[in-house]
């Protein structure tokens, strides 16, 4: 059984007890989060679609750990005007794990 369901603006396909990474979610680690958008689940036979989400239908996940990407390098330069600017940045996300998906 799998679903998409939509977090933070962003889709994902989820199956129960899978890690993965989420824009960063406003809950202490441990907490328990539930998400109400989901737009397709399907059971392996049956696959129902929402218009734009499937009525009663809902992913309960866990949170994990909060935690930041990759150092993502900016480098800004002109030449011969002696300009150079290095800038630095992380994006914060939430790993959560899939506890079960319901409806």
């Amino acid at each position: 059984m799998y679903a998409i369901v939509e977090i933070a603006g962003k889709q994902y396909r989820v199956a129960k007890d899978e890690k993965l990474y989420v824009p960063r979610q406003g809950a202490d680690v441990d907490s328990k989060l539930k998400f109400d958008r989901v737009l397709l689940v399907s059971d392996g036979e049956m696959v129902r679609v929402g218009t734009p989400t499937v009525q009663g239908a809902t992913v309960n996940a866990r949170v994990l750990d909060h935690v930041r990407g990759d150092k993502v390098v900016v480098f800004k330069k002109k030449r011969r005007k002696r300009y150079r600017v290095k800038n630095g940045h992380r994006q914060p996300y939430t790993q959560i794990q899939i506890e079960s998906i319901a409806g």
